[in-house]
């Protein structure tokens, strides 16, 4: 199904919403993950059930901060309010995770010296960390919920995030297997079902993990081997 028809789990893409809205990257088109999900989600859950709603809440949450430039014409937070907190690190305003440089960057901030990160956010923009996962993740990297604890305002639910190595990550080799991590999540939401306040606590080492397991090419190995202490090139 194509951004300018509607998507199935995300709300705001009709084809008015994605004539009026000024995107990041261009109108978003999720028919490859979406077919990603369908084929690998666990979980089924009833239209209008609390699961369902809150994952159609967290796909299209996603969906803004990734993709939508003005945070004015974000519909599912308050952008003036809004922090978003990772791993228990100090929670960061709309403003300060958008100078990061989009959402990977902000999901994989870390307090590992340089010389030690498979990823580095501070070496990458939105436009750069945006063109290393979707060309590793080339279907998409799908998301599911798989339990809600406890309902709006302060919604708390478990989540599993997933897709297939089949492109190269910082130089090393696809191998086509599945890339998986879990995790939980909070939302609180105000008196208009706005997001206010969003945690996530996760290992980032379930994601990059199964990102190093194929062979280095030579060339990034002699770009590694001199300042990261896990590399050689022997």
């Amino acid at each position: 199904m194509a951004a300018s028809e509607g998507d199935k789990y995300r709300s705001y893409l009709t084809e008015e919403d994605v004539k009026n809205t000024t995107w990041r990257f261009g109108p978003p088109n999720y028919d490859a993950v979406n077919k990603l999900f369908e084929e690998g989600r666990t979980k089924i859950w009833p239209v209008g059930s609390l699961e369902e709603k809150v994952q159609r809440l967290v796909k299209t949450w996603e969906m803004e901060i990734v993709h939508k430039v003005n945070p004015d014409e974000y519909k599912t937070l308050d952008a003036k309010k809004f922090t978003l907190g990772i791993n228990g690190r100090k929670a960061l305003t709309l403003e300060e995770a958008q100078k990061l440089g989009g959402s990977y960057n902000v999901f994989l901030q870390t307090g590992l010296p340089e010389n030690f990160r498979v990823y580095n956010p501070a070496n990458e923009t939105a436009e750069s960390s945006q063109k290393v996962f979707t060309t590793t993740f080339a279907r998409g990297f799908a998301v599911e919920i798989l339990q809600v604890y406890s309902g709006p305002p302060v919604i708390v639910y478990k989540f599993r995030h997933w897709g297939f190595m089949e492109g190269p990550f910082k130089g090393h080799a696809p191998t086509g297997e599945m890339v998986e991590f879990f995790g939980l999540a909070i939302f609180e939401l105000d008196e208009h079902s706005k997001a206010v306040k969003a945690e996530f606590f996760y290992d980032p080492g379930q994601l990059l993990g199964g990102l190093v397991k194929g062979k280095m090419s030579d060339e990034h190995k002699a770009e590694t081997s001199s300042s990261c202490p896990f590399f050689t090139t022997a």
